[in-house]
């Protein structure tokens, strides 16, 4: 019996696997018909494997539709990423921190049989924990961990068992594993999942999160009032992981110092895979700024970004039109659309960033690279949304002021070094002597600060105001050191330099009693200037100049110097500490306020005068450590790794063990080298000085651990 002839209906139109054909009916199953449909089928899976969405009979990929990268394809999820014509990672992955690729032989992952092979090795992990004894013990649990038949999970990561409970963090090792929203939960033994936040090894709860920032926002923020205490630390890290764990890591110098020796390492690494990207966000102009104004513990400024990131961050503001925050368009190619309260945020955000750019470049004797336009100007504050708030424009006047200092002092084209001439800086000084009171009785009178709005509720800031308008004037008056001892003012600058030098540190000192021992809490800038006071005081007390003032009053103020200085530090042997034993040791050294010091000095001389003049008012200090480095190099003393683990007292007549052995076998590089001690979570090379800018002129003492481009054979104008 002969089979029936195959029988197809017509195609209703020509496009095949268009809308509204019709399926073809047959009653045997033709090659040519099993060919197409396996054509068609492995087409429709090339298709859906590539991420492209579309009939299946289509011939061309629709226009515009993205390839979805391996994350969002796991997921089954949308996907924005776009790879032409540069490859911009997709909004998911962003948010979660994932890594953004696409690779042409990517294969999702079932879920059941990852889950299983967890609910297996969640079982084997609560056996071995019961067996381990006790239970709370973090090493023994390490211990028991190591033996695991599970090659991927051989030890708790580091600190993990410190910030949370033994058992949470052995249960929430399979949670780690999984990536379950790129760390950021952990699960408890009681099956419950805790919020955290992960960065390196390091994994915080959630109630240790909360404790931080509510320290950073007590102590911390009155330094520099510009973020939102209302805002949740989760909101913070959704806007910019980098904001969220510099607030961290300044809140952990006093609340966990080990703490912050553990996110040493991975904050910089996230510092400059963040500054990699382009383009930027100006949230990250706000992480600079508290990064600038508390910078990682260090004991080599070699190893200080600090100058150079602050440079960044104007950079970084200005390609983004932080400066122009009303015109934000220009400088986007999306639409940009800000509402009243997000353009208040952006004009505060660039008012800190100038003021503290401000005080980075005065703290390392650097000219600024302050950009104070119409945005800053007081005509601004006749517009609401550019009104900013009292303990904001305060410090913005302040800084202003800063600035002109450094233009008029330290700015002539036609000098070598930058110095004005000893006419043309007594003129100028007398004007900013005149322009700092209008300021200090603006900021005193005006209710406090003339700018529309009304006073701030916090009563920290104002005593935090007083110590930078204190600071401003120290760094206009610290140009007494560049005049000539034939000057006509030349006693008259030094009174002013001594009157603003001590009242500085009693500005300093008072809200340490006023608040509460708030001076710990300091910025790296107070310190840089506190430090530059203490050498004021030294230079003062140590010449002519000390039979004028009180003695006793000198000395009493300098002992409180060096104890705010070691009180500031983080660690045994970071850099403030060093320096405070260099003070200390010229003090003792140089026998500084007592008769014998008076006696020899009682006419004036050129003992104040500065070798070191390119550093504008920080001189001062640069000049006073290379003093130190030629006197006890020459007498064969000087170690501070010893001296430091029994520190000098400038108020004792017995010189101390750590200072009074001469050890001629020390090598140069030993007079002034070493780091921060592996205990204190900082390691790194040896042979670091005390104060590296200073390299340069004593070239071939030490072993530098960086490259100069300078020659060995180079010589120093002025020096000996």
């Amino acid at each position: 019996m002969n089979p029936l002839p195959a029988v197809s209906l017509p195609r209703t139109q020509s496009s095949a696997g268009s809308v509204g054909n019709a399926a073809p009916i047959s009653t045997t199953a033709s090659p040519t018909s099993v060919k197409g449909k396996r054509s068609r089928k492995e087409s429709s899976s090339a298709s859906e494997q590539d991420g492209y969405e579309g009939s299946i009979g289509d011939k061309r990929r629709q226009p515009g539709v993205k390839r979805a990268c391996n994350e969002c394809r796991q997921q089954k999820l949308r996907c924005d990423v776009v790879t032409d014509p540069v490859y911009t990672t997709c909004t998911r992955c962003q948010r979660l921190n994932l890594e953004c690729k696409i690779e042409s032989n990517f294969k999702r992952v079932g879920k059941r049989s990852k889950n299983a092979e967890m609910e297996r090795e969640i079982v084997e992990l609560r056996r071995r924990l019961q067996q381990a004894s006790p239970p709370s013990n973090g090493p023994t649990i390490k211990a028991s961990l190591s033996t695991s038949a599970s090659p991927t999970i051989s030890k708790l990561p580091a600190h993990m068992d410190q910030y949370m409970g033994s058992e949470e963090a052995v249960a929430s090792l399979m949670d780690l594993r999984s990536g379950l929203e790129g760390g950021s939960f952990l699960r408890s033994p009681n099956a419950q999942l805790l919020l955290t936040r992960r960065i390196g090894d390091i994994v915080l709860t959630h109630d240790r999160v909360q404790e931080l920032f509510q320290h950073f926002f007590t102590f911390y923020h009155p330094f520099v009032p510009f973020l939102d205490p209302a805002r949740t630390p989760d909101e913070y890290y959704q806007s910019s992981p980098l904001l969220f764990w510099v607030i961290v890591s300044v809140a952990t110098r006093r609340y966990d110092p080990s703490l912050l020796a553990s996110l040493a390492g991975p904050l910089s690494e996230l510092l400059w895979k963040t500054l990699a990207e382009v383009p930027q966000n100006y949230i990250v102009v706000k992480a600079l700024c508290i990064f600038c104004t508390w910078p990682l513990p260090i004991s080599s400024t070699s190893s200080d970004p600090t100058f150079m990131l602050a440079g960044l961050m104007m950079q970084i503001a200005m390609q983004i039109g932080l400066h122009r925050p009303s015109h934000a368009q220009d400088f986007s190619k999306f639409k940009v659309e800000l509402r009243e309260e997000e353009l208040r945020d952006r004009v505060r955000t660039w008012a800190t960033c100038n003021a503290v750019t401000q005080r980075v470049a005065t703290g390392y004797g650097q000219p600024p690279s302050t950009f104070y336009d119409w945005t800053l100007a007081p005509l601004g504050s006749h517009e609401p949304s550019f009104r900013l708030s009292d303990d904001v424009y305060g410090r913005l006047l302040i800084e202003t002021f800063s600035n002109k200092i450094t233009k008029a002092l330290y700015s002539n084209r036609l000098d070598p070094v930058g110095l004005v001439s000893d006419r043309e800086r007594s003129v100028h000084t007398t004007f900013l002597a005149r322009e700092y009171e209008d300021l200090e009785q603006k900021l005193q009178l005006d209710g406090p600060f003339a700018n529309g709005v009304p006073p701030s509720e916090d009563p920290n800031t104002l005593a935090v105001s007083a110590v930078y308008l204190r600071a401003a004037n120290l760094h206009l008056r610290l140009s007494a050191f560049f005049e000539s001892p034939s000057s006509i003012d030349y006693h008259i600058d030094l009174f002013a330099l001594w009157h603003s030098t001590t009242s500085f540190l009693e500005a300093a000192f008072s809200i340490n009693t006023a608040m509460g021992n708030v001076l710990v809490y300091s910025t790296n800038y107070i310190l840089q200037m506190i430090i530059a006071a203490g050498f004021s005081l030294l230079k003062l007390m140590n010449s002519f100049f000390a039979s004028h003032v009180d003695i006793e009053y000198g000395r009493n103020l300098f002992t409180r110097t060096i104890q705010a200085i070691r009180s500031i530090s983080v660690f045994t042997n970071d850099l403030p500490n060093r320096l405070a034993e260099v003070l200390a040791q010229l003090w003792r050294s140089s026998g500084a306020g007592s008769r014998r010091s008076i006696a020899t000095n009682e006419s004036s001389d050129s003992s104040l005068q500065l070798k070191v003049k390119c550093r504008m008012s920080m001189s001062l200090v640069f000049d006073s450590v290379w003093r130190w480095r030629e006197e006890f190099q020459a007498q064969g003393r000087g170690n501070l790794e010893s001296a430091l683990k029994n520190p000098t007292n400038p108020d004792s007549a017995v010189e101390s063990s750590a200072t009074s052995i001469a050890d001629n076998s020390l090598a140069p590089s030993a007079l002034l080298g070493g780091t921060l001690t592996p205990s204190d979570g900082f390691g790194g090379e040896s042979n670091y000085e005390v104060f590296d800018p200073l390299n340069w002129m004593l070239d071939g003492l030490v072993d530098l651990p960086y490259d100069l481009s300078m020659g060995t054979d180079m010589e120093v104008p002025g020096s000996t």
